[in-house]
C-alpha cells in the first residue's frame, strides 16, 4: 500500500477531513490531497507530525517491512529455541539413561564385589608309601582331593577321617600319622 493510500485510510479511520488533518499537521487541504494522490510526499518533520496525529509509526506510514522483519526474526528465534530444546532433551534423556545404567551396574557389581571374598586356594602334595607301594596325595583348601594309586577304600578312609580342607597342616599331620601307624611314611 502506498504512502498516499495509507494516509487516506488512516485519516478516514480517524474521521478527519483533509482540511482537519491539514490543520493538525500545519499544511493545507491541498497538500493533504496531493499526499493522498501520491503527487507529493511529506518531509521528515511532516511525517513525524502525521505519525502522531494518525497514531501510527513512521515505518507503518512508509510501509517499511520492519514488522515482517521482526516477525521473521521472532519466528527464527522460536525455531532455534525449539531445536535447542530438542537437543537438550536428547542430552538429558541420554544422561538419565547413563545414570540408570551406572546405578544398575553399581548395584549388580558393587554388591557382588563386596559379598565375594577372595580366598586364596592352598594346596599340599604328599608322597607317602607303605608295603613298597607309593601314593601321591593332593589336597586343596577348595575341597580338592586326589590320591594316586589309592584304592577306593583308602581314598574314602583318608577323605572321611583325616582330611580337613580348612586346615591343611592338620590334614598333613594326620595323614602322616595314619601312614606311620600302618608301617609307612610320608615325605
Amino acid at each position: 500500500m502506498s504512502l498516499g493510500n495509507k494516509i487516506l485510510d488512516l485519516r478516514k479511520k480517524k474521521g478527519l477531513s483533509q482540511e482537519q488533518l491539514g490543520e493538525m499537521v500545519d499544511v493545507t487541504r491541498q497538500t493533504i490531497s496531493n499526499w493522498e494522490l501520491g503527487e507529493t510526499s511529506p518531509n521528515p518533520e511532516q511525517l513525524k507530525l502525521l505519525s502522531k496525529v494518525l497514531n501510527t509509526s513512521i515505518d507503518e506510514l512508509l510501509d517499511n517491512e520492519i514488522k515482517s522483519v521482526l516477525e521473521e526474526k521472532v519466528n527464527n528465534t522460536e525455531k532455534l529455541a525449539g531445536i535447542i530444546i530438542k537437543i537438550l532433551k536428547v542430552i538429558g534423556i541420554g544422561l538419565i539413561v547413563f545414570i540408570i545404567i551406572d546405578i544398575i551396574s553399581f548395584i549388580l557389581f558393587g554388591v557382588n564385589n563386596n559379598s565375594i571374598r577372595k580366598v586364596e586356594v592352598q594346596e599340599i602334595e604328599m608322597q607317602c608309601n607303605t608295603n613298597d607301594k607309593e601314593y601321591i596325595i593332593n589336597i586343596g583348601s577348595d575341597g580338592y582331593f586326589k590320591c594316586s594309586n589309592c584304592s577306593k577304600d583308602l581314598q574314602k578312609d583318608l577323605k572321611d577321617n583325616y582330611v580337613n580342607y580348612e586346615d591343611l597342616t592338620k590334614s598333613k599331620d594326620d595323614i602322616e600319622k595314619y601312614f606311620e601307624n600302618n608301617n609307612g611314611s610320608c615325605n
